[in-house]
């Protein structure tokens, strides 16, 4: 019978031996989400906040068909440069691990990993949803599926704003997963504050954040919790600017006939060209910001189970 396994890091390995605070972080931003040696210096960045806020960051990526849990450096470093990756969701996971492929996960893959892992929270950018035109399409990220069946808490800048944006929380709604806005009332949209939608719930602190979680799990609801961090005042971008970005590059794409897996690298990549680098310097800065968040969760999460 096969079995899974699953390499640790002895950073991690240790942390979760003691049952110190653990925030997981995804690779798909690192391969596919961000060039050269921006992902690269993005990547230890991020492990670095997550550090000094008192928890273990624990990047978790497919190498050669083997699923790791924490990278080391020079793993990151491998990783950033990598030019035939490929892109690994929870339902992609199996094959690309029985062809010795080298993935970076997404947030679905990332929550499934985590959770097997025993770490209950992952910070990551932006999650998936409901793409545009999906009426048409039925284009709606395995993430949202993931969110609703895997106990992962995950934090986000909110949903990616080139998305279907009110349909996506709608989805979530039917997924029962709760909407959490950290010292907000308004659902973020990535590169802004405000998508112009509600959340469902503000909460103000890490503290509350975690009590939150506890009593969720301890419900035994089965779902994921989003958490919903806007980005910082002094690095969010106009949605003027950014709207008009997005539809410029959306409309490429479809010209283009870019569709699945390859979109939103693609109109990531295509909008930080339009943007002249500052989606990119915001991408950079939210993802930061999250990851501070969610090590301040962690800790107190920690301190509560």
């Amino acid at each position: 019978m096969t079995s899974l396994t699953m390499h640790f890091s002895d950073e991690v390995r240790n942390a979760l031996d003691k049952g110190a605070p653990v925030v997981a972080l995804e690779s798909t931003i690192i391969t596919h989400g961000m060039p050269f040696p921006q992902n690269l210096e993005m990547a230890r960045k991020v492990e670095d906040v997550i550090r000094a806020n008192g928890a273990v960051p624990a990047t978790i990526a497919v190498l050669k068909g083997e699923i790791h849990v924490g990278l080391g450096d020079a793993q990151l470093e491998q990783l950033a440069q990598t030019t035939d990756a490929v892109k690994t969701s929870s339902r992609d996971l199996a094959a690309d691990m029985v062809q010795g492929l080298t993935a970076g996960t997404t947030v679905s893959a990332t929550m499934r990993i985590a959770a097997l892992a025993g770490i209950e929270i992952f910070a990551t950018g932006g999650v998936g949803g409901v793409h545009r035109g999906a009426e048409d399409s039925f284009d709606i990220s395995a993430d949202l599926n993931e969110l609703g069946m895997t106990n992962t808490t995950v934090v986000c800048a909110g949903v990616k704003s080139i998305l279907d944006i009110p349909k996506t929380l709608e989805y979530l709604e039917t997924q029962r997963v709760p909407i959490i806005a950290h010292g907000s009332d308004d659902f973020p949209a990535f590169f802004t504050r405000s998508s112009g939608c509600k959340a469902d719930h503000r909460l103000n602190s890490a503290e509350e954040i975690a009590k939150a979680m506890a009593l969720h799990h301890a419900l035994g609801s089965g779902t994921g919790i989003l958490i919903a961090n806007p980005i910082p005042e002094e690095d969010a971008l106009t949605p003027e600017f950014i709207n008009g970005t997005i539809e410029a590059a959306v409309k490429e794409a479809a010209d283009q006939g870019v569709g699945g897996k390859d979109v939103t690298p693609f109109l990531l990549a295509r909008i930080n060209e339009l943007s002249e680098g500052r989606s990119l310097k915001a991408n950079i800065a939210l993802v930061l910001n999250n990851a501070k968040l969610a090590a301040r969760m962690a800790v107190a999460y920690k301190a509560l189970v």
